[in-house]
C-alpha cells in the first residue's frame, strides 16, 4: 500500500514536469511568432492535475 501511495505521488510529480515543459515550449512558440495557445491550455491543465493529485492523495487514509 505505501508502493501505491508513492507511484501517486511520483504520477503528481510528473504532471508538473509536464507543465514546466509546455510552458517552456509555449515560450519557445510565442518567441518564434508561432501558435502558442494549445500549449498554454496543457501546461493550465498538467498543473491543475498536480495539484488535484496532491490534494486527493492527502485524503486518503495514512496507515502506519
Amino acid at each position: 500500500k505505501k508502493l501505491k501511495m508513492k507511484v501517486y505521488k511520483i504520477i503528481a510529480y510528473v504532471y508538473l514536469v509536464f507543465g514546466l515543459f509546455f510552458i517552456y515550449q509555449a515560450y519557445v512558440a510565442f518567441s518564434n511568432g508561432n501558435e502558442y495557445i494549445i500549449n498554454l491550455l496543457l501546461a493550465a491543465a498538467a498543473i491543475f492535475m498536480f495539484v488535484f493529485r496532491l490534494r486527493s492523495l492527502k485524503r486518503f487514509p495514512q496507515n502506519k
